[in-house]
């Protein structure tokens, strides 16, 4: 069985970073640091992989993870060519975005969630050797890149790379992801786990409070108070989340609107800055400014409108990277398995549910794994299922 609680954050990481970039409301990154999320969840995906799988496990990931860009890449790139964009060998960055692939002035605008696929994918082949380390010094591990990034923040590190500068601020969730798959986080206990909540929260809102960027209290604009703060919620929504979530299915048509947007998810992620880019001036003629909450509305409409439009054109290519069958709107009925394959597939099934050498991670506070439920897989990491997160 998925799991819809985590179907559903991921669901709601993808509604609040669009309707972020077009409401611009600092405070939605606060109220949901969706991006550290995403990485969480990526990250829980990738060591459940790499468990089942082993280092094979980042080429499964890359193939799951390419093809829609290069879909975007096939449309975008020459049009930006044609607009003023040299070419150049950088431009052969947007087959394999190992660093910020070239663009010109409109492109930059609407192509700017590419930084995320970036680190993505830095996160993707640092993982074998982190997942390694992680499983031997699992403490150590994870305090390193939070470290890392005090040590930029506070002037010990001046003018690092600006990989290193995103390891620092994201591959922290990425390793709580780590542990999220590895059963550890269910097992800290509530005397371990709420004393950490309320430190990392009160220091990384305070260092908010008293760093505020150009866009106020956004936490885009401050590093180490994104870090902080997004590893206090972390620590709470997959600390204790709930082992299953039916509850999400009770409604047919928002279950499966859950469905189509994890399944679709790197093409919503892809493709919604486009369209906010595009739409800004053309709304701004009508009247419909940032201050008019009518209009915002109508925005975000649109833009989601224009999404399922491109989504119905193109989310097939998730289909194909993932070896299923393309679908033009997930989450129909699943195919009948056969009789005769039900007992294996449910042997299969509960073997992939045991947890990665839980007794060699524990961390002081921890539950006897012994005694507790085990840690439910993240969605998507068994079979053909799943997001563009998943192996």
């Amino acid at each position: 069985m998925r799991n819809r609680y985590l179907d559903l954050l991921r669901f709601l990481a993808i509604v609040r970073v669009v309707v972020y970039h077009v409401t611009g409301w600092a405070s939605l990154t606060l109220l949901f640091p969706a991006m550290s999320v995403m990485f969480a969840l990526a990250g829980s995906l990738m060591a459940a992989s790499l468990h089942r799988f082993g280092p094979t496990a980042v080429g499964r990931r890359l193939r799951r993870l390419l093809p829609s860009l290069w879909v975007v890449a096939a449309i975008f790139v020459p049009a930006m060519l044609l607009t003023g964009l040299p070419l150049t060998p950088k431009v052969l960055l947007w087959l394999f975005p190992i660093a910020d692939p070239p663009a010109n002035y409109w492109g930059a605008l609407a192509l700017s969630p590419m930084w995320y696929l970036r680190d993505y994918l830095w996160f993707v082949l640092a993982s074998p050797i982190a997942l390694w380390l992680f499983r031997r010094y699992p403490l150590p591990t994870l305090l390193a890149p939070y470290c890392l990034l005090l040590a930029i923040e506070f002037g010990v590190y001046p003018n690092p790379p600006g990989v290193l500068r995103e390891f620092g601020l994201y591959f922290g969730a990425w390793l709580l992801g780590f542990a999220h798959q590895a059963g550890m986080l269910r097992r800290l206990t509530n005397r371990v786990l709420v004393p950490t909540v309320l430190a990392l929260a009160a220091f990384g809102g305070a260092w908010i409070l008293s760093h505020p960027g150009p866009r106020g209290y956004d936490l885009n604009d401050n590093p180490l108070g994104n870090a902080l703060w997004s590893a206090a919620f972390i620590l709470v929504v997959l600390g204790r989340a709930p082992s299953s979530a039916e509850w999400v299915d009770r409604n047919a048509v928002f279950g499966r609107a859950v469905t189509v947007l994890n399944r679709r998810a790197l093409t919503v992620y892809l493709w919604h800055m486009a369209f906010v880019v595009a739409l800004t001036p053309l709304v701004d003629v009508v009247g419909w400014s940032h201050q008019d909450l009518l209009g915002l509305a109508i925005r975000v409409v649109l833009v989601f409108l224009l999404v399922g439009v491109v989504t119905a054109l193109f989310g097939w290519v998730e289909d194909v990277a993932a070896q299923r069958p393309p679908e033009l709107l997930p989450g129909g009925r699943p195919p009948e398995v056969p009789a005769a394959n039900r007992h294996t597939e449910s042997r299969r099934a509960a073997a992939s549910d045991r947890p990665v050498e839980p007794g060699a991670m524990a961390l002081p506070g921890q539950r006897d794994p012994a005694t507790e439920p085990r840690e439910d897989l993240v969605s998507g990491q068994r079979g053909r299922g799943g997001e563009f997160t998943g192996a």
